[in-house]
């Protein structure tokens, strides 16, 4: 339900219209104190100025919000001094002014707002010194609690022989040698590959290692290499998912895939060698 618009007398909108370019929030206040009128809120005397068109005067690019409440002399001491540190800049001020509600804060906003360049990019210059070099921090008894002890490891340390399971459930393991392709001292790898590279050496180019019963053994007797090119004859999109077949059944599905894939070889190879 809407409100109905609030009655004004005629010598409360001829007062009004002739101060109808102060801020709203001292235009509210100034009002109130010559009508005493507790039910006009500050946002009635805003509708009633936007509906009859009453323009402030105010060059609102310029302008915003309380940025009227400094004088022309104010704007430009500050303007002169815009160079300061923020928190000196607003003490200064204050000292000089007496504006208690004035803020580091709100002296920003207006410097950001006027485009005044403090001349600081916030970086340190080429061939600056910090002011601590050369310097140990202070003790704290406080912080040196937290602080890492010499050889202490990280609650999140692996060292070697660590062992874990991935979300596929194959186990990984931590070894102790240097990792190949981050420089790490350690390296983590499958722990199958690793027991079964142990006992027989790299496993042949463009051939996997293909669990034969459980993933979670990684002996080596569980582990046969077979050709890359054989894993989609043994996976669930060949009808003979190999991995939940039965166990009986897995060295038959093993045998015809292979032999499907020997056959597709040398179909490949005759047809290479046919002359076009």
């Amino acid at each position: 339900m809407r409100r109905s618009r609030i009655a004004y007398s005629a010598a409360e909108m001829a007062w009004l219209e002739t101060n109808q370019d102060m801020v709203i929030s001292d235009y509210h206040r100034a009002f109130q104190a010559e009508f005493s009128r507790p039910d006009v809120l500050q946002q009635n005397l805003h509708g009633l100025r936007k509906r009859l068109g009453w323009k402030v005067g105010r060059d609102h690019a310029r302008y915003k919000g309380r940025r009227l409440k400094y004088t022309e002399a104010e704007i430009a001491w500050l303007r002169d001094n815009s160079t300061m540190e923020i928190n000196v800049w607003c003490a200064a001020f204050r000292a000089e002014f007496g504006h208690e509600d004035t803020t580091p804060a709100k002296l920003h906003s207006l410097r950001k707002r006027e485009g005044w360049k403090t001349g600081r990019t916030g970086q340190f210059e080429k061939g600056s010194v910090p002011s601590t070099k050369g310097k140990k921090m202070p003790f704290n008894p406080n912080s040196a609690v937290t602080q890492f002890k010499k050889g202490q490891l990280p609650h999140n340390h692996r060292g070697p022989g660590h062992e874990s399971v991935g979300d596929d459930g194959y186990i990984w393991i931590v070894t102790d040698q240097r990792n190949p392709w981050t420089g790490a001292s350690t390296w983590r790898v499958h722990k199958h590959r690793w027991l079964w590279e142990q006992a027989n050496g790299p496993v042949p180019q463009g051939m996997v290692l293909k669990c034969l019963g459980e993933k979670s053994n990684p002996d080596p007797s569980n582990w046969a290499p077979v050709p890359i090119g054989l894993l989609p004859r043994l996976n669930g999109k060949s009808n003979r998912d190999y991995d939940r077949a039965p166990a009986e059944l897995k060295p038959v599905i093993m045998a015809v895939a292979k032999l499907e894939h020997a056959a597709a070889a040398r179909r490949k190879t005759k047809s290479e060698r046919t002359p076009t």
